[in-house]
């Protein structure tokens, strides 16, 4: 197949396949295509696809730079790489951490776009209040501080109550 029926066939099977997954997404050129993927702790993951001329890249932003404890927020990262399917955490050169991976487009099936998507959102919900409680314990300690001293609600944290209350003796 010459390589230009091999990327006309990768965009169609991508375009196939989130049409029949029912997903919120976009192409804003030929090739390339921004999905919202639904989450339960990360309400939503945006994910970019890019048909190039031999590889199907993706990228997907999880969180930001993490304000505190770096170090361990990485090392977490790259013990988690060790079990994700098809994609792996990466950070970019201001801290960010992102979902990416390559593969090649003769790769490209229904059936393994819909297990990478599945991997981002299980890689990037999945791992979201755990990555929140190492990067952001004190932004977490403090939000809750802040909504008391208010009277607000601290519902959605409830997630981190053992980072926000007293513990029990």
């Amino acid at each position: 197949m010459a390589d230009v029926d091999v990327v006309q066939r990768a965009a169609r099977i991508i375009e196939e396949t989130l049409k029949g997954a029912e997903l919120a997404w976009e192409s804003p050129e030929p090739g390339a295509y921004v999905v919202t993927l639904p989450g339960i702790r990360k309400l939503a993951t945006t994910c970019s696809l890019r048909v190039g001329r031999h590889a199907l890249s993706l990228n997907a932003f999880v969180i930001r730079h993490p304000d505190e404890n770096a170090e361990g927020v990485h090392r977490w990262l790259l013990e988690r790489n060790l079990k994700l399917y098809g994609v792996g955490y990466a950070v970019d050169r201001l801290g960010d951490i992102y979902l990416t991976g390559k593969f090649p487009l003769a790769a490209v099936t229904e059936d393994e776009i819909d297990r990478l998507l599945g991997s981002v959102l299980e890689a990037a919900d999945g791992s979201f209040n755990t990555l929140l409680e190492l990067g952001f314990a004190s932004a977490i300690r403090k939000e809750y501080a802040w909504r008391v001293a208010r009277g607000e609600s601290t519902r959605n944290l409830d997630a981190f109550a053992h980072l926000t209350r007293p513990a029990q003796s």
